[in-house]
């Protein structure tokens, strides 16, 4: 096998070169995970519950082994050299909250490098049994890469980054801030783009609107908190792009969740089918299972707790922002959470009320007929109206 730490034609890979090897191999697992997620619908009812339980192993298993064969086409010639590149810049950075994290990624991925480097060097028979269970072994050790590799593949490419350079005086910096707080006050300072500098704090495009003009400016800090300032302005994006700090990748919501290994999906009933079941029934019993339906909870919630859920979290994630912005949304959000909550135990009594009425609907609510009844073939049909005569119009 390839050194890990060379390429294939025996030189040292720069660091763009590894950052697109990682790269690659990210967007090859996207359309991996995009054709077995593909595969496995067609292995479900509608319910999203597996009813052809082989076929869903065999597309696992053309899914594992894709991904192995991915991993050695982009990644496996130089893990070990994208590690000790992102490694090295991680050392110069000043200190920051995520760079411990960061750290712990680095080290992760070093740790599945070595597994999937020893199954490689010691492959099974191909096409047998033991290695499909080789390659599936190694599906955690390679989605940890595609989930998290873009770290080190930032790290790796901030040895080319441009690092920010003041293009303001002291004097500048205060008026231009002053300028932009005072266009935020009058509601003219529209915010564009936002991210994080390796340092840990956040940067942010926003067009300073005064006297019908408009200037790009970016902003260091929480625009919505004290303590922002402007520390540069440019004619346009592409001219900031080349002198503010580089973004870092963002955070995640949940440290534990991958794209690439999500839970099997719950069967779940979809409000529009509780919809059609109200629509379909006909006693007071039917309607009200549906309603029931829609406010269940447990293993199989309904509509309802499903969107009460979404709320929720999206409450998590505003407040994850840590901005005064985010905290504020995400306040709203857990408002409406709660309101939902007592919509949903309204609607449940509602339902067990009419449960138990003991009614069905009346006789005389009868079905229209959507298609008339053709005459039969030998029929002879009925003979048109006479048509009233049209006198002749004369010039």
């Amino acid at each position: 096998m390839t050194p890990a730490s060379t390429a294939p034609d025996g030189h040292l890979p720069v660091a763009p070169e590894l950052a697109n090897g990682a790269r690659d191999f990210r967007l090859r697992m996207a359309v991996i995970d995009r054709e077995t997620e593909t595969a496995l619908d067609m292995t479900r009812d509608r319910y999203g519950r597996t009813v052809h339980a082989s076929a869903a192993a065999a597309a696992r298993a053309h899914r594992d082994k894709a991904a192995v064969e991915a991993y050695t086409t982009h990644l496996a010639p130089h893990t070990d050299a994208l590690l000790d590149a992102a490694r090295r810049v991680l050392d110069e950075l000043p200190p920051a909250r995520h760079l411990a994290g960061w750290r712990a990624v680095l080290d992760g991925l070093a740790a599945s490098a070595t597994e999937i480097r020893r199954a490689l060097d010691r492959p099974a028979t191909p096409g047998s049994a033991a290695e499909r269970a080789q390659h599936a072994a190694l599906w955690p050790h390679l989605t940890a890469w595609a989930d998290q590799s873009v770290i080190a593949s930032n790290l790796a490419d901030q040895n080319n980054g441009q690092h920010h350079k003041a293009p303001l005086t002291d004097e500048e910096q205060q008026m231009w801030t002053e300028m932009a707080q005072a266009a935020q006050r009058r509601g003219e300072l529209e915010l564009t783009e936002s991210w994080y500098a390796a340092d840990g704090q956040p940067i942010t495009l926003a067009h300073l609107v005064e006297d019908d003009d408009s200037t790009l400016v970016a902003l260091r800090g929480d625009p919505d908190a004290p303590g922002w300032q402007v520390i540069g302005h440019y004619a346009h994006e592409y001219e900031a792009g080349k002198v503010l700090p580089v973004p870092v990748p963002p955070g995640v919501l949940r440290t534990d969740f991958s794209r690439f290994n999500r839970p099997a999906p719950v069967p779940e009933v979809s409000l529009q089918e509780l919809i059609r079941d109200v629509v379909e029934g006909r006693t007071a019993g039917d309607a009200s299972e549906a309603l029931l339906g829609a406010v269940q909870r447990g293993y199989t919630p309904g509509p309802m707790v499903r969107l009460q859920e979404l709320l929720e979290t999206s409450s998590q994630f505003a407040r994850a922002l840590e901005t005064v912005q985010g905290r504020q949304i995400a306040a709203r959000l857990s408002a409406l959470g709660r309101q939902i909550e007592f919509l949903t135990r309204e609607v449940e009594e509602a339902a067990e009320d009419l449960g138990e009425t003991v009614a069905v609907l009346p006789p005389h609510r009868t079905p229209v007929l959507r298609v008339r009844p053709r005459p039969a073939v030998d029929t002879t049909p009925p003979t048109p109206p006479p048509r009233a005569s049209t006198p002749a119009r004369h010039r």
